[in-house]
C-alpha cells in the first residue's frame, strides 16, 4: 500500500503540445500585418484604377499612382507576404558565368509547430488568383471601349500579379517547369483541400527547400 501512495503521487511529465496546437487552430489570423498588406496594395490598385476618372482629370497622375501600387504589391507578395503567410518564397538570381537561375523555396513540413493558419493561407491564395482574373477583365473592356492610353496599364498590372502567381504555384509544385501539369496539379490540390480543410493546414516549416532552374 505505502509503495502504491508513492506510485499515485509522482510527478507526471504532462505533454501539452495537443493544447498548443488546439490553441494556435483557433488563431485565425497570425500574421495580420502582413495579410492586411497582402490585399490592401492590389485591391488600392484597382480601386484606383475603376475610381481615377470621378476623382483626378489627371491621366499621368492616376497612370503613376496605380503603377506604384502595383509594384508595391508586387514587391511586399513576392518578399514578405509569401514567406509569412504559406511559407514560400521565389527569386532570381545571376550567377558568376552570368547565367539566370530562377529559386523556388518552400518550407519543409514539421510535426512540432504550425507556421501558417488555414485562414491566412486561403486569404494568400484568393488574393493571389481573383485580382489577376480582374485585370484581365479590365484589360478586355479597355480593348473593346476602345481607351487605349491605359492598356499599358492594365498589360503591366496583369504581368506583375501574374508573375507572383506563376512563382508561388511553382514553388507550391516543387518547382517544376511544366505550366500545364502544375496548373493541374495545383487545382486539384485546391479541389481536395477545400473539401477536407482539416487536411489543409500543415504542421510547421523545419527548413527551406530549393529547387534552381
Amino acid at each position: 500500500l505505502p509503495q502504491a501512495l508513492v506510485d499515485d503521487t509522482e510527478d507526471v511529465s504532462l505533454d501539452f503540445g495537443n493544447e498548443e496546437e488546439l490553441a494556435f487552430r483557433k488563431a485565425k489570423i497570425r500574421h495580420p500585418l502582413a495579410t492586411f498588406f497582402h490585399l490592401f496594395f492590389r485591391v488600392s490598385a484597382i480601386v484606383t484604377y475603376i475610381c481615377c476618372d470621378w476623382f483626378s482629370k489627371s491621366f499621368v497622375g492616376c497612370f503613376v499612382t496605380v503603377l506604384l501600387l502595383l509594384s508595391l504589391d508586387f514587391w511586399s507578395v513576392k518578399n514578405v507576404t509569401g514567406r509569412l503567410m504559406v511559407g514560400l518564397r521565389w527569386w532570381n538570381q545571376i550567377d558568376e558565368d552570368g547565367k539566370s537561375h530562377w529559386i523556388f523555396e518552400a518550407r519543409k513540413v514539421s510535426s512540432n509547430n504550425i507556421t501558417a493558419t488555414e485562414a491566412e493561407a486561403r486569404i494568400f491564395w484568393l488574393g493571389l488568383i481573383i485580382c489577376p482574373m480582374i485585370w484581365i477583365v479590365f484589360f478586355f473592356s479597355t480593348l473593346f471601349s476602345l481607351k487605349l492610353k491605359w492598356l499599358a496599364l492594365v498589360i503591366a498590372g496583369i504581368s506583375l500579379q501574374a508573375a507572383n502567381l506563376y512563382g508561388y504555384i511553382l514553388c507550391k509544385m516543387g518547382g517544376d517547369s511544366d505550366i500545364s501539369r502544375v496548373t493541374a496539379s495545383f487545382l486539384s490540390q485546391t479541389v481536395l483541400q477545400t473539401a477536407c480543410p482539416g487536411d489543409f493546414q500543415k504542421p510547421v516549416l523545419e527548413r527551406l527547400e530549393i529547387h534552381k532552374h
